[in-house]
């Protein structure tokens, strides 16, 4: 089975950058879609974005269209999260998570999590 652990989190400034850091561990990691999902104080775990086994397909939260990337390197086992633009709203700790689904857009299909990681954006 996979196993997950997120870096590069911290406190940023509106308008700044950040990237986290993902690495996933276990069979044939090519084999599961990556998925990046956030829960703020109060609030449920929510989608943000996700790439498939083969690095070719990704697809976005639209709150985050256009602001945050996720990119993989397979021989490295590591998912990466750009974030730029950041608004305080994007404020939560922020989970790499992996899955066998085809279309993984929510929590519950999501069978492997990493610890998660506290980004802050101060207005």
């Amino acid at each position: 089975q996979a196993q997950v652990k997120e870096s590069g989190g911290g406190l940023v400034q509106a308008g700044g950058s950040l990237r986290l850091s993902c690495t996933a561990s276990g069979p044939t990691s090519e084999s599961y879609a990556m998925g990046w999902l956030r829960q703020a104080p109060g609030k449920e775990r929510e989608f943000v974005g996700y790439i498939t086994g083969s690095g070719r397909s990704t697809d976005y939260a639209y709150s985050v269209k256009g602001r945050f990337t996720i990119s993989r390197d397979n021989a490295k086992n590591t998912v990466s999260l750009q974030m730029n633009s950041l608004k305080p709203e994007d404020t939560a700790v922020y989970y790499c998570a992996a899955t066998s689904s085809g279309s993984p857009h929510n929590a519950k299909d999501y069978g492997y999590w990493g610890q998660g990681t506290q980004v802050t954006v101060s207005s």
